[in-house]
């Protein structure tokens, strides 16, 4: 039955509906409605299909006053509350009940076909969402009576974390193709600048006399003039030396003296 404080949902309105006072079933086999007199109904109305909870009332009412004739409360479909006749799909048998509890049974029949097929669909919908929210309760109370699994720590028992220890690991080096690879770049990859011309120590050698000497062996054998040097030693000195201990370089001697040779 329904409970306080549950809203009142309207689930369909037809507004022309009849009905129609009918005499007891004489056998199991159903009620027809060619044993209605169906051209004289004793009532006509609409009929307002509304739902609180999980029950279903179908009420009949008047068309301006909107005044209660008659309402059949439902609570399964099908059922004893709502039956169909054997040989027509536009008729139905309604059990009402008044306020006392009595109940009695009417006809109804809506004149147009698609009005019957609004009011079955909208009782199977109201009833099949009844039905789920049933299997949903079902389902929570299995759920609940159910052992629940205890995650909690025994007593004395405790965990270890490792947290920022794990190992690192090694990137690999590259390794040369052949046998002898280059050597890596200098950290940085900079390069070490050549060294300043201000240093002293370093000898620059002179090139006209390296010239001359050459000019001067090509015809030793007509000349008297002997010329003896040695680039090796007179040009190149010893880097590791001091700079005192260096010759000076031999002065630069004019291509027009005597030196050079008539050929």
């Amino acid at each position: 039955m329904t409970t306080e404080g549950e809203y009142e949902s309207v689930l369909c309105v037809k507004p022309d509906v009849n009905v129609y006072r009918i005499p007891p079933r004489a056998t199991n086999r159903g009620y027809r409605a060619a044993d209605w007199k169906l051209d004289a109904p004793d009532w006509t109305g609409r009929m307002r299909i509304t739902a609180k909870g999980k029950v279903a009332y179908i009420k009949l009412e008047d068309k301006v006053s909107g005044e209660l004739f008659a309402q059949a409360p439902v609570q399964e479909y099908p059922g004893i509350a709502v039956e169909t006749v054997n040989d027509s799909s536009r008729y139905f048998v309604l059990r009402i009940q008044d306020d006392n509890g009595r109940s009695a049974f009417i006809g109804v029949g809506f004149g147009d076909r698609g009005d019957a097929f609004d009011f079955n669909v909208a009782l199977q919908d109201h009833f099949k969402w009844v039905k789920q929210e049933n299997e949903i309760i079902k389902n929570a109370q299995a759920v609940d009576s159910g052992p629940k699994l205890d995650l909690g720590f025994k007593e004395g028992q405790t965990i270890t974390l490792n947290i920022g220890q794990g190992k690192k690991r090694d990137k690999p080096r590259p390794q040369s193709s052949g046998g002898l690879g280059l050597l890596p770049p200098p950290p940085g990859g900079k390069i070490a600048p050549p060294p300043s011309s201000s240093n002293h120590n370093t000898v620059q050698p002179s090139v006209g006399v390296t010239q001359i000497g050459c000019l001067l062996e090509l015809d030793s054998s007509n000349s008297n003039t002997v010329v003896q040097s040695n680039p090796s030693s007179e040009l190149w000195g010893d880097f590791s030396a001091p700079a005192s201990s260096v010759p000076p370089p031999a002065p630069r001697q004019d291509p027009t003296s005597g030196n050079w040779v008539q050929f």
